[in-house]
């Protein structure tokens, strides 16, 4: 499945568009996690345990996005957008949203 944040796909045309996909996830933050970030926001740096956090909780969102977008028989998603909420302290949502759509080769001309 091709998943582009562009609306259109070079070489590509629309022949379809099935409607809006979304995937998301929750994810609360760990207690081991935040006192390794306490430390790393003493001295300073990239706080990678929040980092992989994020891209884990990124990935579940967008592979939970295609999969509603190949039940609708999509082979591509355009206008993909990420966006994150808080839910409650300590908490929060993060969201993919994209239009499926049915692609095809564009004819050469």
């Amino acid at each position: 499945m091709i998943v582009v944040t562009s609306e259109t796909i070079t070489g590509k045309r629309i022949v379809k568009t099935l409607g809006l996909v979304r995937g998301n996830t929750v994810r609360a933050r760990h207690i081991g996690r935040d006192i390794m970030a306490g430390l790393r926001n003493i001295v300073g740096g990239e706080i990678h345990e929040y980092a992989k956090l994020i891209a884990e909780s990124r990935e579940q969102s967008l592979d939970r996005m295609i999969a509603e977008a190949a039940k609708l028989g999509a082979n591509a998603v355009v206008a993909t957008r990420f966006t994150t909420s808080m839910m409650m302290g300590g908490a929060a949502e993060l969201l993919a949203v994209g239009t499926a759509v049915i692609i095809e080769d564009e004819s050469p001309e």
